[in-house]
């Protein structure tokens, strides 16, 4: 019997506590076993079997946060297969899990963290500079109008595609959203620029552009790197700002 689509939400709610547990021996793996715990239940009348089938789930497990609901979905999938008779030992669901833990975390740091997240930011810092005090506001909509339609959707597309959810149609409507993000994110960019440059329609010091400009050319070359991260960046940034505001 297939596992209906408010098991399925279950588990994506659940998802949303992925790392609340999270440790250098299993990562996310208690957090995994959580969330899929739903399904077991639905699967597995013996309590028993369903707690021996659980603990397993616990064993190491890591991914992109919001990527993993695709695997959840895909890991019900062959837990109903194996429970029926059809499917995979608890061997090959291990080895399912730890190729599409690292498939979807490649993917989901190119979507989430390299563009959604920048993107988000700079809509939000724009809108501030613009004179909007409710940009922040927006950052956190537009992050997570994003982040969590795929969290409760990605347990139904995983569970649709089994084993193959990392690849195929489920991949390529992820990948999607990334070129146009990254194009928003451009003229978003630009429009941060311009309000740096000519705030209230005075244009700023020569030596202000120059840095500003500098300052962008080296965030571009930089974005596409994992380290150093963003975080280290923005420290970074912040330091030498201090230093020449004290000197200045």
């Amino acid at each position: 019997m297939p596992i209906p689509n408010r098991t399925l939400t279950a588990m994506a709610l659940r998802a949303s506590l992925l790392q609340a547990t999270w440790n250098y021996e299993r990562q996310q793996g208690i957090g995994w076993a959580y969330a899929l715990q739903p399904a077991l239940d639905e699967l597995l009348p013996d309590p028993a079997e369903r707690a021996a089938r659980l603990a397993e789930h616990t064993a190491y497990f890591n991914t992109q946060p919001t990527l993993a609901s695709v695997a959840l979905g895909a890991a019900a999938r062959l837990e109903e297969s194996r429970t029926a008779g059809e499917g995979p030992d608890a061997a090959t669901i291990a080895r399912v899990k730890a190729v599409l833990g690292s498939s979807l975390a490649a993917l989901g740091d190119r979507l989430f963290w390299f563009t959604l997240r920048p993107f988000a930011a700079c809509l939000g810092m724009m809108l501030v500079l613009l004179g909007k005090p409710w940009g922040a506001a927006v950052l956190v909509l537009v992050y997570n109008a994003v982040h969590q339609t795929v969290r409760v959707l990605g347990v139904r597309w995983g569970y649709a595609a089994g084993p193959a959810a990392a690849s195929g149609p489920v991949r390529a409507r992820l990948e999607s959203l990334i070129d146009p993000l990254a194009a928003m994110g451009a003229v978003v960019v630009g429009v941060i620029m311009a309000a740096l440059m000519v705030p209230g329609g005075h244009p700023s010091p020569v030596s202000f552009q120059g840095l500003l400009a500098g300052g962008l050319a080296l965030g571009l070359m930089t974005a596409g790197r994992g380290r150093p991260s963003p975080t280290e960046w923005a420290l970074l940034v912040a330091a030498a700002a201090l230093v020449v505001g004290w000197r200045t």
